[in-house]
């Protein structure tokens, strides 16, 4: 770094711990340019106290603005008193773009006029013969611009705390939606991993005597289905490096889920016990990478729900895109037939006994919800006549906000 720019740099930051330094260095460029043509020097010596009564106050402008403005104003009223000019009186004008900057109306309002009045008073004895109006005119238009100088830095800094505040208050958002989207995706994962790890579970468990290869077989899918379940809580949090430590691609850099993932996670759905059947529509590729994982998540927290609380039914999940828009379907239906299904259930246990909690009370449709809300789209979760239960997400990938 220049040695100018380490002292611009210790300026700074002895600016920021304190003002009276800067402005007594102010102060004393003022004294030091007024010394000359006020003829201070040459004068009595009262005049070089007057000179310093005049600027001095200067140094702590910020700290004590409407004080120091009433100092400088005084000196200035001894001078007009004892009839002596000095150009040292643009200290007063110094002071009042302070007030300007610093204080409220209520402060800058009748300072402004206190020394529009010393303008007319210094005009009136000072002025040239015939050159009131001129000289109180040019005197009354230098105060205006320094009030109006520090009106509008008084404005702009209010202007630039008010985008820190809104940079603060965004970053706070950016923060609460990045937890909320990290719950949902948690959610998601755990959720639907572990159901179908305990469906296998349970069928490994019945099954471990009468037919060892089929447990063997579930317990497989169980260990894949727990590989599957760490590789998306790594990726959704961003826990892993950008290689693994023989130089492979990092499971956490690869392609999020999507439209194309809807088969494998029909095959798991199969394999935990729910019969599955994916229909998809559409031109796939014209679907954002994000809509995708959004639309993956709501089949997957479907077929979750499925799986929690209608054993033994078949899911149908149907999904139609375009570039402008996604419809996600998710209906299960109780199908006597499957095998390994449970007895029948009456039409009450079935339509409201297993869902009454999904209306919005839990936190899976919730989390359904803020998706698709994400997208300006709907959601509809409920009942459909003769049994069963439908899940219906409109996406609008126009405008995802």
């Amino acid at each position: 770094m220049r040695p100018a720019d380490r002292l611009a740099a210790r300026l700074t930051a002895l600016s920021r711990w304190s003002t009276v330094p800067a402005d007594a260095l102010l102060a004393a460029a003022l004294f030091l340019a007024t010394l000359g043509p006020g003829q201070v020097l040459s004068g009595p010596p009262w005049l070089l106290a007057l000179q310093t009564a005049l600027v001095a106050p200067l140094a702590w402008r910020r700290r004590a603005p409407m004080t120091v403005l009433g100092a400088i104003g005084l000196a200035a009223a001894v001078q007009w008193a004892l009839n002596v000019q000095l150009p040292a009186d643009a200290a007063l004008l110094v002071a009042l773009y302070t007030v300007a900057a610093r204080r409220p109306w209520r402060h800058t309002l009748p300072a402004a006029l206190a020394l529009q009045a010393g303008v007319l008073l210094a005009a009136a004895r000072w002025a040239p013969p015939g050159q009131f109006p001129f000289t109180a005119a040019a005197l009354s238009a230098m105060a205006a611009a320094a009030l109006m100088t520090g009106l509008w830095m008084r404005a702009r800094r209010a202007y630039v705390t008010s985008l820190e505040r809104d940079r603060e208050q965004r970053a706070r958002l950016a923060v609460a939606e990045e937890r909320a989207r990290m719950t949902r995706d948690m959610h998601d994962i755990v959720t639907h991993n572990l159901s179908v790890m305990v469906a296998l579970a349970d069928s490994a468990g019945y099954v471990r005597h009468s037919a060892p290869d089929r447990a063997a077989a579930a317990m497989e899918h169980i260990a894949a289905t727990g590989r599957q379940a760490l590789q998306d809580m790594r990726r959704s949090l961003s826990t892993g490096r950008a290689t693994s430590g023989e130089g492979c691609l990092d499971e956490t850099l690869q392609p999020a889920p999507g439209i194309a993932e809807l088969g494998p996670l029909a095959e798991r759905a199969r394999a935990a016990g729910l019969a599955t059947c994916v229909l998809v529509a559409g031109d796939t590729e014209a679907v954002p990478a994000a809509a995708q994982l959004t639309i993956y998540r709501l089949v997957q927290e479907a077929l979750t729900n499925t799986l929690r609380h209608a054993p033994g039914a078949r899911a149908d999940v149907r999904v139609e895109v375009s570039s402008r828009r996604a419809e996600v379907e998710v209906t299960d239906v109780r199908d006597p037939v499957v095998l390994g299904a449970p007895g029948p259930l009456d039409a009450e246990t079935w339509v409201s006994g297993p869902r009454s909690g999904l209306r919005g009370d839990g936190r899976g449709i919730a989390g359904m919800r803020e998706r698709v809300a994400a997208y300006g789209g709907t959601l509809d979760a409920g009942p459909v006549t003769g049994g069963g239960w439908r899940v219906l997400a409109v996406l609008d990938l126009g405008s995802p906000r």
